[in-house]
């Protein structure tokens, strides 16, 4: 049946305080003093307060049982800014039954600017039934749900069966160096059964509030980021030449703009649009249905292609996100440069990317640059256990929606755990509307039912995989 909780009609709340002073359990009051702190904390490059943050996270573990050796801070230089990572065990009581089970979750966000948002980015709001805040979604919803559930669990006794450990990043928006060290130290010291992680995944609801299904992100598309650059002599500003830097780069750019990518699939892919597409209405789900039957159906891929939450799982996808060019207000431009990132549908390789953008930009004075180290990752399979584990999730909470794999159109931690070998599938607690995708951009917001309902998700899902045997 659908539930008659987690998805009732929210009322307008005026402010955090409101919202906080509801009668709540104690752990949904621990786990909203975290979240409220953490969204405070401004761990975006440039601010260096990733720091700040593990010491937040270190003293709340403490006070909860976790001793120092259960406890592991590690430092890193991600691109010339210091950063960390946080690394919690909780250790199995005798003699584990299983390999272990990894928890990933970033710390850190994407900057956001306080003068373009409506609400302060740093400071956790309530109001019109959300949570706003930067990272009130990515990822600090991960890192609060993971960390309150492990304080719950030791708090209630919990005695797991086998090692259960908590992984959090510091730099995944970035340079990710934390995530490749992590994941090293991960293969060689821990050597998981499975790793889970909390960044992606999640539930997908209707415009009306209706769940569709629970999305499982088994693979992920590869990332890599180019810089185009045109450079001339330049001069002066009153003696135009046709050769400017800035009109060239825009002219590539434009190319860029209309261009499409060939059309792109796996067996996973169109899996998830058969699936997807039942559950979903009107003409996207319509297209979902007929992508999946033929992959070359013309009037699918359109529609799917002119859905930003559909496209990227239909192919590849390159998009200018950055630019900067000139050196005076008086001068023609010396140089021009523009980010473009890339989303890359796995096995076409970010060389074979370059070389069509060459192609689609047809000029030869425009230098390319590959600034990102890329790292392309197989697909993950969804076992048994944690689909067990999942509907074991759903059931709790009253909730009757299939379960759907899926490929990540953009890049989490568990690419660098997948690319040693690891079953990694993403799997979050949070349930919101397509419409309320605000991720890396303005007024960032989870649904305050979804925060407070998506508590029990892995508190059940770590009972089901590392505690006692379900008794039948």
């Amino acid at each position: 049946m659908k539930s008659g909780v987690l998805f009732i009609a929210l009322g307008a709340f005026t402010s955090t305080a409101s919202i906080a002073a509801q009668e709540r359990t104690e752990h949904q009051k621990k786990a909203y003093d975290i979240y409220e702190k953490v969204i405070s904390i401004r761990t975006a490059r440039g601010h260096q307060q990733v720091p700040t943050m593990v010491n937040y996270l270190v003293s709340e573990l403490r006070d909860a049982g976790f001793g120092d050796d259960a406890i592991e801070v590690t430092d890193y230089d991600s691109d010339g800014e210091p950063t960390q990572g946080l690394i919690v065990r909780y250790a199995a009581e005798g003699e584990s039954v299983a390999k272990p089970i990894v928890l990933l979750a970033h710390m850190d966000v994407v900057d956001a600017l306080p003068e373009d948002w409506e609400l302060n980015p740093f400071e956790l709001t309530g109001k019109d039934g959300y949570f706003f805040g930067r990272g009130t979604t990515d990822n600090k919803y991960g890192v609060t749900n993971l960390t309150a559930t492990f304080i719950r669990l030791k708090q209630e006794g919990f005695a797991p069966r086998r090692d259960v450990y908590l992984v959090f990043s510091g730099d995944e928006e970035t340079g990710m160096i934390s995530t490749r060290a992590q994941a090293d130290y991960v293969a060689q010291k821990i050597d998981p059964d499975l790793v889970l992680n909390s960044d992606a995944g999640g539930g997908l609801l209707a415009p009306d509030g209706t769940p569709l299904y629970y999305a499982v992100q088994g693979a992920e598309k590869t990332f890599a980021t180019f810089e185009l650059t045109v450079t001339n002599e330049g001069g002066h500003s009153s003696r135009p030449r046709a050769d400017n830097a800035i009109y060239d780069l825009a002219d590539a750019l434009k190319k860029i703009e209309v261009f499409e990518f060939p059309v792109r699939h796996s067996e996973l892919t169109r899996t998830y649009f058969e699936a997807a597409g039942k559950v979903t209405p009107g003409e996207l789900g319509a297209a979902m249905r007929a992508f999946a039957v033929d992959p070359t159906d013309k009037m699918a891929i359109k529609a799917l292609r002119s859905n930003p939450a559909a496209v990227g799982t239909t192919g590849t996808t390159c998009v200018a996100t950055m630019l900067r060019a000139g050196h005076a207000e008086n001068a023609l431009p010396q140089s021009a440069t523009a980010t473009v990132n890339c989303r890359i549908f796995p096995g076409v390789g970010a060389a074979a990317t370059e070389a069509m953008l060459r192609k689609v930009v047809d000029n030869e004075q425009i230098e390319f640059t590959l600034m990102t180290n890329v790292t392309e990752s197989p697909e993950s399979k969804l076992r048994p256990d944690v689909l067990s584990a999942i509907e074991a999730s759903l059931a709790a909470a009253g909730i009757d929606a299939p379960v759907v794999p899926y490929m990540e159109s953009g890049g989490t931690d568990g690419m660098h755990y997948r690319t040693k070998g690891y079953d990694t599938v993403a799997i979050s607690g949070a349930w919101s509307k397509s419409s309320d995708m605000y991720a890396h951009g303005l007024n960032e917001r989870l649904a305050v039912n979804s925060f407070y309902d998506g508590l029990d998700h892995w508190y059940v899902i770590l009972k089901q995989l590392a505690g006692p045997p379900v008794s039948q």
